[in-house]
C-alpha cells in the first residue's frame, strides 16, 4: 500500500529500472515458433496455440464503406482478466501489475491482478505459471464480485471475448514484487496519466464503475452534480426497457456478412518489407517482433502483432437533460464482434482513415468532438491498447459536454443512456464494446482535475 502517489511513482521507477526488456522488429517470414501456411497464406504458432492471423471477406457493412477484406486475429480460447480486491482499515484496493507487454509504447503499464490466455495458462510456452491465477478459477477463494465474458477489440480480433473478474477476498496476500496495492481513489488519479492503466485493467475496471469515490451533492448545479445524479438516476429520458429496444432494433437492422478466407487472397493488401501492409497505407500492418525480458514467464519470443496506422479518437458526447447528465452512445456495426452490433461511443476511429472519403461519410460527430472548446472537453487522455497483440495502439479518450441546445433528436443508431444505465448494462457480455467499457471506467472514477 501507499500512503501517497509519490510512493507509487518511486516504486513504479524502480520497477521500470529492475525490468529489462527489448522488442525488435523480425520480418514475418523470419519468426521463430510461427510457420506459414504453405496454401493459404494463414500465420499459426507451431503449438497450434496462442491465436492465427487469417483473412476476412466483409459485404453488407452498413458503415461507410460497404465492402471489404482485412486481416483477422482468430482467438477462439477465453483468456482470464481477473483483479483482487482486499480492505485495509476498510479502505478497498486493488492488486495490480507492473507489467511489460512488447506492445506497450513505454514499456511497464500496470495490468490486471491475472492477465492470461487460456495458452498461458496451459503454458505451452514452457515457462513460469501465472501467480494469484487460484483466486480466479474454481473452487475459489474469495466473493465474486463481477464475473462476465467481455469482447475485445473487434476490429481486429473475429469474436475474441476474455472473462472479466473482480475477486474480493479478506485473507492475507502475499505480495510479490511487481504487484501492488491500489485504492480506488489512487487509481481515479493514475486514471488520467496517459498509457499507465493498460486496457485489460480498464475493461476490468468498468465492472466496479458503479463505486462512487464520494457521495457528491446530487443538488450542486454543476457538471459533477449532473455526473453524480446520472450515477444514480433512477429517471432518465428512455428507460432501459426503451434502450435495450433500441439496441435489439439495431441488431436486427444489421446486414453485416462475414466469413475467414486465405491471407494470402485478402485484396487490398500485400506483402511488403517483411510485413502485411494496407495499399493505401492505411488501417494497420502486420509485423513481426521478437521480445526479450526478464520479468515474463519466458525469457524470450518472437511474434506476429498489428500496428495501426494513426491514433485513434474514442469519444462520448454528453449533456445535461433535465439535470442528469447523460452519454451519446451509439450502436455500432463491428467487424468481428460476436453479435455484429455492440454499444460503442459517439465517436469511434482513426481519423486519417477516411481523409480519402466524401465529406457525407466521415463519422458521425467527430467534427463536434475536435473542435469542442477547452471549457466543454471534460476528460481528455491518450490511453495504450492491448500491447499483447497490438504494436503501439493509442487512442485519444475524451469526454465532451455539448451545449444546452445540442438537440436531443439523434440518428437511428444513436440513443442517450444514464451513468447508471451504463453500469447496468456492462455486468453482461456482448453489450458493450472494450472501448465504450474503457470511458465508462472514466466516468465511474472520475474526479475533477
Amino acid at each position: 500500500m501507499f500512503t501517497d502517489l509519490n510512493q507509487f511513482h518511486t516504486w513504479f521507477a524502480h520497477r521500470a529500472q529492475e525490468q529489462h526488456h527489448h522488442v525488435t522488429r523480425v520480418p514475418l517470414q523470419d519468426l521463430h515458433g510461427w510457420t506459414t501456411h504453405p496454401e493459404t497464406g494463414d500465420l499459426h504458432h507451431h503449438t497450434g496455440g496462442f491465436f492465427t492471423i487469417q483473412g476476412l471477406d466483409l459485404t453488407r457493412s452498413g458503415r461507410g464503406v460497404e465492402a471489404w477484406q482485412q486481416p483477422i486475429m482468430v482467438q477462439p480460447e477465453q483468456g482470464v482478466l481477473g483483479i483482487l480486491v482486499k480492505e485495509f482499515n476498510g479502505v478497498p484496493h486493488c492488486l495490480l501489475q507492473a507489467k511489460m507487454e512488447p506492445g506497450n509504447v513505454n514499456g511497464l503499464q500496470l495490468s490486471p491482478t491475472v492477465q492470461a490466455t487460456q495458452s498461458n495458462i496451459a503454458k505451452i510456452h514452457g515457462g513460469r505459471s501465472v501467480p494469484y491465477l487460484q483466486y480466479f478459477t474454481a473452487p475459489r477463494k474469495g466473493l465474486v464480485l463481477s464475473d462476465v465474458l467481455q469482447s475485445e477489440q473487434a476490429s481486429w480480433f473475429l469474436a475474441k471475448r476474455n472473462r472479466n473478474m473482480i475477486v474480493r477476498v479478506d485473507e492475507h496476500v502475499p505480495i510479490l514484487d511487481e504487484f501492488c496495492w491500489l485504492s480506488f481513489p489512487q487509481i481515479s488519479a493514475l486514471l488520467r496519466l496517459p498509457n499507465l492503466m493498460n486496457m485489460d485493467t480498464r475493461t476490468v475496471l468498468a465492472g466496479a464503475a458503479g463505486i462512487s469515490l464520494s457521495d457528491g451533492d446530487t443538488t450542486e448545479d454543476t457538471f459533477r452534480g449532473a455526473l453524480t445524479r446520472s450515477r444514480r438516476a433512477e429517471e432518465s429520458l428512455h428507460s432501459m426497457v426503451e434502450v435495450l429496444s433500441w439496441f435489439t432494433e439495431a441488431k436486427g437492422r444489421c446486414t453485416l456478412t462475414r466469413h475467414t478466407i486465405p491471407l494470402n487472397k485478402v485484396s487490398g493488401w500485400s506483402h511488403r518489407d517483411g510485413a502485411i501492409k494496407h495499399d493505401l497505407d492505411l488501417h494497420f500492418s502486420v509485423i513481426g517482433v521478437a521480445v526479450q525480458s526478464n520479468s515474463r514467464e519466458v525469457t524470450g519470443w518472437h511474434q506476429p502483432m498489428f500496428e495501426p496506422r494513426g491514433q485513434g479518437i474514442i469519444a462520448f458526447l454528453v449533456k445535461n437533460i433535465r439535470g442528469v447528465l447523460h452519454l451519446l452512445v451509439q450502436a455500432r456495426i463491428e467487424t468481428g464482434a460476436l453479435d455484429g452490433v455492440e454499444m460503442a461511443p459517439t465517436v469511434q476511429c482513426q481519423p486519417e482513415n477516411y481523409k480519402w472519403l466524401p465529406e457525407a461519410r466521415r463519422p458521425l460527430f467527430l467534427d463536434e468532438v475536435l473542435a469542442a472548446p477547452e471549457d466543454r472537453v471534460r476528460f481528455d487522455s491518450v490511453h495504450s491498447e492491448e500491447g499483447g497483440r497490438f504494436y503501439h495502439a493509442r487512442n485519444r479518450y475524451l469526454m465532451v459536454e455539448v451545449e444546452d441546445d445540442f438537440d436531443l433528436d439523434v440518428p437511428q443508431d444513436y440513443t442517450w443512456v444514464t451513468l447508471r444505465q451504463l453500469t447496468e448494462l456492462v455486468r453482461y457480455g456482448n453489450h458493450l464494446n472494450v472501448e465504450a467499457r474503457s470511458l465508462l471506467t472514466f466516468f465511474g472514477f472520475y474526479e475533477e482535475a
